[in-house]
Protein backbone atom coordinates (compact mmCIF):
# COMPACT_ATOMS: atom_id res chain seq x y z
CA UNK A 1 0.00 0.00 0.00
CA UNK A 2 2.43 2.60 1.12
CA UNK A 3 5.16 3.63 4.02
CA UNK A 4 2.64 6.14 5.97
CA UNK A 5 1.19 3.91 8.63
CA UNK A 6 -2.53 5.14 8.49
CA UNK A 7 -3.95 3.12 11.55
CA UNK A 8 -1.00 2.07 14.10
CA UNK A 9 -0.75 2.86 17.72
CA UNK A 10 1.89 5.45 17.14
CA UNK A 11 0.98 7.43 14.53
CA UNK A 12 2.86 10.52 14.71
CA UNK A 13 1.23 13.88 15.99
CA UNK A 14 0.39 16.02 13.11
CA UNK A 15 2.86 18.84 13.97
CA UNK A 16 5.67 15.73 14.04
CA UNK A 17 4.94 15.26 10.67
CA UNK A 18 4.77 18.68 9.19
CA UNK A 19 8.39 19.03 10.77
CA UNK A 20 9.47 16.22 9.08
CA UNK A 21 8.45 17.43 5.42
CA UNK A 22 10.55 19.73 3.24
CA UNK A 23 10.07 22.85 3.32
CA UNK A 24 7.94 23.92 0.40
CA UNK A 25 5.39 21.30 1.28
CA UNK A 26 5.65 22.18 4.87
CA UNK A 27 4.34 25.66 3.95
CA UNK A 28 1.36 24.53 1.62
CA UNK A 29 0.01 22.43 4.26
CA UNK A 30 0.65 24.88 6.97
CA UNK A 31 -1.93 27.32 4.46
CA UNK A 32 -4.51 24.24 4.24
CA UNK A 33 -4.74 23.97 7.53
CA UNK A 34 -5.43 28.13 8.48
CA UNK A 35 -7.67 27.56 5.65
CA UNK A 36 -6.34 29.12 2.44
CA UNK A 37 -7.59 28.01 -1.02
CA UNK A 38 -4.66 26.45 -2.47
CA UNK A 39 -3.62 27.10 -5.95
CA UNK A 40 -3.76 24.31 -8.80
CA UNK A 41 0.10 24.43 -8.87
CA UNK A 42 0.35 23.61 -4.99
CA UNK A 43 -2.41 20.73 -5.39
CA UNK A 44 0.36 19.55 -8.42
CA UNK A 45 2.85 19.91 -5.69
CA UNK A 46 0.88 17.56 -2.90
CA UNK A 47 0.26 15.06 -6.01
CA UNK A 48 4.04 14.90 -6.18
CA UNK A 49 4.63 14.15 -2.69
CA UNK A 50 7.36 11.36 -1.57
CA UNK A 51 8.06 9.54 1.27
CA UNK A 52 8.14 12.35 4.75
CA UNK A 53 5.89 14.75 2.50
CA UNK A 54 3.51 12.35 1.34
CA UNK A 55 3.18 11.34 5.01
CA UNK A 56 2.40 14.60 5.82
CA UNK A 57 -0.25 14.96 3.15
CA UNK A 58 -1.82 12.65 3.86
CA UNK A 59 -2.03 13.50 7.98
CA UNK A 60 -3.00 16.94 7.03
CA UNK A 61 -6.00 15.54 5.13
CA UNK A 62 -7.18 14.00 7.76
CA UNK A 63 -6.90 16.97 10.36
CA UNK A 64 -8.84 18.67 7.58
CA UNK A 65 -11.79 16.29 7.43
CA UNK A 66 -12.02 16.48 11.09
CA UNK A 67 -11.93 20.53 10.90
CA UNK A 68 -14.48 20.32 8.50
CA UNK A 69 -17.30 17.61 8.77
CA UNK A 70 -15.70 15.67 12.07
CA UNK A 71 -15.54 12.26 12.66
CA UNK A 72 -19.20 11.17 11.18
CA UNK A 73 -18.81 8.88 7.92
CA UNK A 74 -21.82 8.90 5.92
CA UNK A 75 -23.27 6.21 3.33
CA UNK A 76 -26.67 6.50 1.37
CA UNK A 77 -29.16 3.11 0.77
CA UNK A 78 -29.29 2.82 -2.81
CA UNK A 79 -30.11 0.42 -5.86
CA UNK A 80 -27.98 1.26 -8.91
CA UNK A 81 -30.49 0.43 -12.30
CA UNK A 82 -28.52 -0.07 -15.22
CA UNK A 83 -31.70 0.17 -17.89
CA UNK A 84 -29.71 -0.77 -21.00
CA UNK A 85 -25.82 -2.12 -21.45
CA UNK A 86 -26.46 -1.36 -25.36
CA UNK A 87 -24.20 1.81 -26.36
CA UNK A 88 -22.44 2.59 -29.48
CA UNK A 89 -20.46 5.42 -28.20
CA UNK A 90 -17.34 2.57 -28.01
CA UNK A 91 -15.41 4.80 -25.11
CA UNK A 92 -11.50 3.15 -24.98
CA UNK A 93 -12.11 2.98 -21.02
CA UNK A 94 -15.30 1.24 -20.83
CA UNK A 95 -15.73 -2.37 -21.00
CA UNK A 96 -19.78 -1.98 -20.24
CA UNK A 97 -21.36 -1.01 -23.52
CA UNK A 98 -22.21 -3.73 -26.48
CA UNK A 99 -23.94 -3.56 -30.02
CA UNK A 100 -28.01 -4.26 -29.55
CA UNK A 101 -27.49 -7.46 -31.67
CA UNK A 102 -25.03 -8.89 -28.96
CA UNK A 103 -25.45 -11.31 -27.31
CA UNK A 104 -25.78 -10.65 -23.71
CA UNK A 105 -27.77 -6.84 -24.77
CA UNK A 106 -30.04 -6.24 -22.43
CA UNK A 107 -32.59 -3.51 -22.22
CA UNK A 108 -34.94 -3.41 -19.16
CA UNK A 109 -38.57 -2.73 -19.62
CA UNK A 110 -39.64 0.30 -17.67
CA UNK A 111 -41.98 -2.07 -15.77
CA UNK A 112 -38.99 -3.65 -14.09
CA UNK A 113 -36.92 -0.29 -13.82
CA UNK A 114 -40.13 0.48 -11.58
CA UNK A 115 -40.32 -2.95 -9.63
CA UNK A 116 -36.32 -2.42 -8.64
CA UNK A 117 -37.07 0.77 -7.56
CA UNK A 118 -39.86 -0.83 -5.61
CA UNK A 119 -37.76 -3.25 -4.68
CA UNK A 120 -35.21 -0.67 -3.08
CA UNK A 121 -37.80 1.07 -0.97
CA UNK A 122 -39.05 -2.21 0.37
CA UNK A 123 -35.39 -2.87 1.25
CA UNK A 124 -34.63 0.86 2.98
CA UNK A 125 -33.65 2.10 -0.13
CA UNK A 126 -34.44 6.00 -0.14
CA UNK A 127 -32.38 6.76 -3.97
CA UNK A 128 -32.07 4.62 -6.97
CA UNK A 129 -29.51 5.63 -9.05
CA UNK A 130 -30.02 5.06 -13.39
CA UNK A 131 -27.88 5.27 -15.88
CA UNK A 132 -27.59 3.31 -19.03
CA UNK A 133 -25.66 2.83 -22.34
CA UNK A 134 -26.50 5.18 -25.07
CA UNK A 135 -28.87 2.47 -27.30
CA UNK A 136 -29.19 4.09 -30.96
CA UNK A 137 -32.97 2.92 -30.45
CA UNK A 138 -34.08 4.82 -27.74
CA UNK A 139 -36.98 6.72 -28.38
CA UNK A 140 -36.63 11.01 -28.31
CA UNK A 141 -38.84 11.35 -24.45
CA UNK A 142 -36.92 7.84 -22.95
CA UNK A 143 -35.85 9.21 -20.06
CA UNK A 144 -38.56 10.78 -19.17
CA UNK A 145 -40.96 7.93 -19.08
CA UNK A 146 -37.85 6.36 -16.84
CA UNK A 147 -39.03 8.94 -14.42
CA UNK A 148 -42.59 8.69 -14.33
CA UNK A 149 -42.45 4.87 -14.42
CA UNK A 150 -40.50 5.01 -11.28
CA UNK A 151 -42.56 8.21 -9.69
CA UNK A 152 -45.62 6.30 -10.05
CA UNK A 153 -44.92 2.96 -8.97
CA UNK A 154 -42.67 4.94 -5.71
CA UNK A 155 -43.30 7.94 -5.40
CA UNK A 156 -40.95 9.42 -2.42
CA UNK A 157 -38.04 7.30 -3.48
CA UNK A 158 -35.40 10.17 -4.60
CA UNK A 159 -34.09 9.42 -8.51
CA UNK A 160 -30.76 10.16 -8.85
CA UNK A 161 -30.55 9.64 -12.40
CA UNK A 162 -28.73 10.43 -16.18
CA UNK A 163 -24.49 11.84 -16.27
CA UNK A 164 -24.18 14.59 -18.84
CA UNK A 165 -23.33 11.72 -22.09
CA UNK A 166 -27.23 10.96 -21.18
CA UNK A 167 -28.12 14.36 -20.75
CA UNK A 168 -26.45 15.03 -24.46
CA UNK A 169 -28.22 12.31 -25.94
CA UNK A 170 -31.44 13.26 -24.57
CA UNK A 171 -30.80 17.09 -25.94
CA UNK A 172 -30.20 15.04 -29.40
CA UNK A 173 -32.69 12.72 -29.72
CA UNK A 174 -35.75 15.20 -28.64
CA UNK A 175 -34.13 18.29 -30.61
CA UNK A 176 -35.17 20.50 -27.55
CA UNK A 177 -32.72 23.18 -25.83
CA UNK A 178 -30.66 21.96 -23.13
CA UNK A 179 -32.31 24.42 -20.51
CA UNK A 180 -36.10 22.77 -21.33
CA UNK A 181 -34.92 19.22 -21.51
CA UNK A 182 -33.53 19.48 -18.16
CA UNK A 183 -36.86 21.31 -16.85
CA UNK A 184 -38.65 18.32 -18.49
CA UNK A 185 -36.54 15.87 -16.99
CA UNK A 186 -36.97 17.78 -13.35
CA UNK A 187 -41.00 17.99 -13.76
CA UNK A 188 -40.98 14.07 -14.24
CA UNK A 189 -39.44 13.64 -11.07
CA UNK A 190 -35.57 13.80 -11.57
CA UNK A 191 -33.88 14.85 -8.30
CA UNK A 192 -30.48 15.21 -8.72
CA UNK A 193 -27.67 13.69 -11.22
CA UNK A 194 -24.49 11.61 -11.23
CA UNK A 195 -21.80 13.97 -12.47
CA UNK A 196 -20.10 10.74 -14.30
CA UNK A 197 -18.47 11.00 -17.99
CA UNK A 198 -15.96 13.71 -16.41
CA UNK A 199 -13.42 11.80 -16.55
CA UNK A 200 -10.56 13.95 -17.11
CA UNK A 201 -11.32 17.34 -18.04
CA UNK A 202 -8.57 17.91 -20.25
CA UNK A 203 -8.82 17.64 -24.15
CA UNK A 204 -5.58 16.03 -25.08
CA UNK A 205 -6.81 13.50 -22.46
CA UNK A 206 -10.14 12.94 -23.39
CA UNK A 207 -9.39 13.15 -27.03
CA UNK A 208 -7.56 9.60 -26.64
CA UNK A 209 -10.12 8.13 -24.01
CA UNK A 210 -13.69 9.39 -26.20
CA UNK A 211 -12.35 11.18 -29.07
CA UNK A 212 -14.05 14.08 -27.34
CA UNK A 213 -17.36 12.73 -28.07
CA UNK A 214 -18.53 14.63 -25.39
CA UNK A 215 -16.09 17.81 -24.39
CA UNK A 216 -14.69 18.95 -21.22
CA UNK A 217 -16.28 22.59 -22.36
CA UNK A 218 -19.89 20.39 -23.39
CA UNK A 219 -19.52 17.92 -19.68
CA UNK A 220 -18.75 21.67 -17.79
CA UNK A 221 -22.09 23.39 -19.55
CA UNK A 222 -24.32 21.05 -19.07
CA UNK A 223 -23.39 20.63 -15.39
CA UNK A 224 -23.91 24.57 -14.94
CA UNK A 225 -27.41 24.42 -16.45
CA UNK A 226 -28.29 21.58 -14.28
CA UNK A 227 -27.12 23.63 -11.40
CA UNK A 228 -29.09 26.48 -12.80
CA UNK A 229 -32.18 24.44 -13.32
CA UNK A 230 -32.27 23.45 -9.70
CA UNK A 231 -30.84 19.99 -10.35
CA UNK A 232 -27.38 18.93 -7.55
CA UNK A 233 -24.78 17.05 -8.92
CA UNK A 234 -22.67 15.10 -7.55
CA UNK A 235 -18.64 15.94 -9.08
CA UNK A 236 -16.44 12.75 -10.38
CA UNK A 237 -12.64 12.20 -11.26
CA UNK A 238 -11.72 9.32 -13.43
CA UNK A 239 -7.56 8.63 -12.82
CA UNK A 240 -4.90 6.26 -13.29
CA UNK A 241 -4.48 5.76 -16.97
CA UNK A 242 -3.13 8.24 -19.31
CA UNK A 243 -3.46 10.99 -17.15
CA UNK A 244 -1.02 12.53 -14.19
CA UNK A 245 -0.55 15.07 -11.58
CA UNK A 246 -0.77 17.80 -14.05
CA UNK A 247 -3.99 16.68 -15.13
CA UNK A 248 -5.61 16.07 -11.81
CA UNK A 249 -4.90 19.26 -10.22
CA UNK A 250 -5.83 20.86 -13.11
CA UNK A 251 -9.38 19.33 -12.73
CA UNK A 252 -10.37 19.69 -9.33
CA UNK A 253 -9.12 23.19 -10.04
CA UNK A 254 -11.97 23.69 -12.20
CA UNK A 255 -14.35 21.74 -10.20
CA UNK A 256 -13.73 23.97 -7.77
CA UNK A 257 -14.31 27.25 -10.17
CA UNK A 258 -18.04 25.30 -10.88
CA UNK A 259 -19.00 25.33 -7.42
CA UNK A 260 -18.04 28.46 -6.32
CA UNK A 261 -19.91 30.28 -8.99
CA UNK A 262 -23.29 27.45 -8.48
CA UNK A 263 -22.88 25.35 -5.60
CA UNK A 264 -24.07 22.58 -7.04
CA UNK A 265 -21.86 19.58 -6.22
CA UNK A 266 -23.38 17.74 -3.31
CA UNK A 267 -20.04 15.61 -3.32
CA UNK A 268 -16.73 14.94 -4.73
CA UNK A 269 -16.11 11.30 -6.09
CA UNK A 270 -12.49 9.91 -7.21
CA UNK A 271 -12.66 6.94 -9.50
CA UNK A 272 -10.07 4.57 -9.89
CA UNK A 273 -9.51 3.14 -13.38
CA UNK A 274 -10.35 -0.44 -13.53
CA UNK A 275 -8.39 -1.47 -16.52
CA UNK A 276 -8.55 -5.18 -17.13
CA UNK A 277 -11.20 -5.33 -19.59
CA UNK A 278 -10.80 -2.27 -21.43
CA UNK A 279 -9.46 -0.95 -25.08
CA UNK A 280 -7.61 1.46 -23.70
CA UNK A 281 -5.36 -0.72 -21.62
CA UNK A 282 -5.13 -3.42 -23.99
CA UNK A 283 -4.80 -0.80 -27.46
CA UNK A 284 -2.89 2.38 -25.34
CA UNK A 285 0.84 2.06 -25.34
CA UNK A 286 0.77 4.53 -22.33
CA UNK A 287 -2.16 3.19 -20.59
CA UNK A 288 -1.64 1.94 -17.12
CA UNK A 289 -3.06 -0.48 -14.83
CA UNK A 290 -5.28 1.60 -12.76
CA UNK A 291 -4.20 4.02 -9.87
CA UNK A 292 -1.23 2.59 -7.79
CA UNK A 293 -2.27 2.44 -3.62
CA UNK A 294 0.01 5.73 -3.10
CA UNK A 295 -2.14 7.23 -5.90
CA UNK A 296 -5.30 6.28 -4.61
CA UNK A 297 -4.43 8.18 -0.77
CA UNK A 298 -2.86 10.97 -2.40
CA UNK A 299 -6.68 11.62 -4.96
CA UNK A 300 -8.54 11.65 -1.72
CA UNK A 301 -6.05 13.49 -0.02
CA UNK A 302 -5.17 16.04 -2.00
CA UNK A 303 -8.99 16.53 -3.03
CA UNK A 304 -9.76 17.04 0.55
CA UNK A 305 -7.24 19.80 0.83
CA UNK A 306 -7.93 21.89 -2.31
CA UNK A 307 -12.06 21.54 -2.31
CA UNK A 308 -12.27 22.36 1.37
CA UNK A 309 -14.57 25.07 1.98
CA UNK A 310 -16.04 24.16 -1.41
CA UNK A 311 -16.92 20.87 -1.81
CA UNK A 312 -16.82 18.97 1.86
CA UNK A 313 -18.18 15.53 1.08
CA UNK A 314 -14.79 13.38 -0.26
CA UNK A 315 -16.67 10.37 -0.81
CA UNK A 316 -14.66 6.62 -1.52
CA UNK A 317 -15.95 3.95 -4.35
CA UNK A 318 -15.45 1.06 -2.18
CA UNK A 319 -16.86 -0.67 -5.79
CA UNK A 320 -13.58 0.56 -7.54
CA UNK A 321 -11.47 -0.19 -4.83
CA UNK A 322 -12.88 -2.62 -2.40
CA UNK A 323 -13.81 -2.76 1.24
CA UNK A 324 -10.08 -2.58 2.10
CA UNK A 325 -8.91 0.26 0.50
CA UNK A 326 -12.15 2.07 1.29
CA UNK A 327 -10.80 1.77 4.61
CA UNK A 328 -7.93 2.76 3.93
CA UNK A 329 -9.37 6.12 2.92
CA UNK A 330 -11.07 7.37 5.78
CA UNK A 331 -8.05 7.92 7.50
CA UNK A 332 -6.26 10.14 4.39
CA UNK A 333 -9.45 12.71 4.20
CA UNK A 334 -12.53 10.62 3.07
CA UNK A 335 -16.10 10.88 5.07
CA UNK A 336 -18.32 9.27 3.07
CA UNK A 337 -18.36 5.36 1.74
CA UNK A 338 -21.28 6.13 -0.93
CA UNK A 339 -23.88 3.87 -1.53
CA UNK A 340 -25.33 0.31 -0.51
CA UNK A 341 -25.52 -0.77 -4.07
CA UNK A 342 -27.90 -3.31 -4.41
CA UNK A 343 -26.92 -4.08 -8.24
CA UNK A 344 -23.84 -2.87 -9.78
CA UNK A 345 -22.38 -3.55 -13.68
CA UNK A 346 -20.49 -0.74 -15.19
CA UNK A 347 -17.48 -1.54 -12.88
CA UNK A 348 -17.55 -5.25 -12.75
CA UNK A 349 -17.87 -5.33 -17.14
CA UNK A 350 -14.67 -3.14 -17.04
CA UNK A 351 -12.79 -5.97 -14.74
CA UNK A 352 -13.72 -4.89 -11.01
CA UNK A 353 -14.19 -7.56 -8.82
CA UNK A 354 -16.40 -6.09 -5.99
CA UNK A 355 -19.53 -4.60 -6.44
CA UNK A 356 -23.26 -5.97 -6.21
CA UNK A 357 -23.82 -5.22 -2.62
CA UNK A 358 -22.77 -4.54 0.65
CA UNK A 359 -25.60 -4.20 2.88
CA UNK A 360 -26.27 -1.49 6.05
CA UNK A 361 -24.80 -3.64 8.99
CA UNK A 362 -21.79 -3.95 6.94
CA UNK A 363 -20.84 -0.53 6.17
CA UNK A 364 -21.33 -0.05 9.66
CA UNK A 365 -18.60 -2.48 10.53
CA UNK A 366 -16.00 -0.79 7.92
CA UNK A 367 -16.95 2.65 9.76
CA UNK A 368 -16.49 1.27 13.03
CA UNK A 369 -13.65 -0.95 12.21
CA UNK A 370 -11.66 2.88 11.47
CA UNK A 371 -12.80 4.17 14.37
CA UNK A 372 -15.34 6.43 12.92
CA UNK A 373 -19.16 7.53 13.92
CA UNK A 374 -21.64 5.95 11.33
CA UNK A 375 -24.36 7.57 9.95
CA UNK A 376 -26.95 7.18 7.00
CA UNK A 377 -27.51 9.99 5.18
CA UNK A 378 -29.57 10.49 1.95
CA UNK A 379 -28.61 12.29 -1.07
CA UNK A 380 -28.47 15.98 -0.16
CA UNK A 381 -26.54 14.65 2.96
CA UNK A 382 -29.30 15.28 5.47
CA UNK A 383 -29.08 12.56 8.13
CA UNK A 384 -31.33 9.57 7.56
CA UNK A 385 -30.21 7.57 10.70
CA UNK A 386 -27.40 7.88 13.37
CA UNK A 387 -25.64 4.74 13.79
CA UNK A 388 -23.79 5.54 16.65
CA UNK A 389 -24.75 3.46 19.28
CA UNK A 390 -27.19 0.93 17.84
CA UNK A 391 -26.72 -1.44 14.81
CA UNK A 392 -29.04 -1.32 11.45
CA UNK A 393 -31.80 -3.77 10.77
CA UNK A 394 -30.43 -6.86 9.55
CA UNK A 395 -31.01 -7.93 5.76
CA UNK A 396 -29.78 -10.60 3.63
CA UNK A 397 -27.97 -8.99 0.39
CA UNK A 398 -30.32 -9.26 -2.75
CA UNK A 399 -27.82 -10.99 -4.90
CA UNK A 400 -26.40 -14.43 -3.18
CA UNK A 401 -22.86 -14.63 -2.05
CA UNK A 402 -20.60 -17.87 -2.14
CA UNK A 403 -19.28 -18.87 1.26
CA UNK A 404 -16.06 -16.39 2.21
CA UNK A 405 -17.46 -13.46 -0.08
CA UNK A 406 -18.36 -11.26 2.76
CA UNK A 407 -17.00 -8.23 1.53
CA UNK A 408 -15.82 -7.14 5.35
CA UNK A 409 -14.37 -10.12 6.00
CA UNK A 410 -10.96 -8.30 6.16
CA UNK A 411 -11.98 -6.44 9.14
CA UNK A 412 -11.83 -9.27 11.28
CA UNK A 413 -8.46 -9.23 12.57
CA UNK A 414 -8.35 -5.64 12.63
CA UNK A 415 -11.58 -6.00 15.00
CA UNK A 416 -10.00 -7.99 17.24
CA UNK A 417 -7.11 -5.66 17.41
CA UNK A 418 -9.40 -3.09 18.26
CA UNK A 419 -11.53 -5.04 21.03
CA UNK A 420 -7.87 -6.36 22.84
CA UNK A 421 -6.74 -2.52 23.22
Amino acid sequence: MTDFPIHTDRKPTLEASLATATLPTARILDAALAGRELTQAEGKTLFEAEGADLAAVLHTADAVRRQRVGDRVTFVVVRNINFTNVCYMACQFCNFGIRKDAAGAEWLSLDEVARRAEEAWRRGGTEVCIQGGLHPDLPADYYVQILEAVKRRVPNIHVHAFSPFEIWYGVRKSRIPLAAHLSELKQAGLGSMPGTAAEILDTEIRLQLTRNKLSADEWETIIRAAHGAGIRTTATIMYGHIDGPAHWAAHIARIRAIQKDTGGFTEFVPLGFIHEQTRLYRDHPAARPGPTATENLKMHAVSRLMLAGHIDNIQVSWVKLGPQMAHAMLGCGANDLGGTLMNESISRAAGASHGQEITPSEMVRIIRAAGRVPMQRNTFYDTVEDFSDHDPADIAPLVERSRGANPVAFLGERATAMAAR
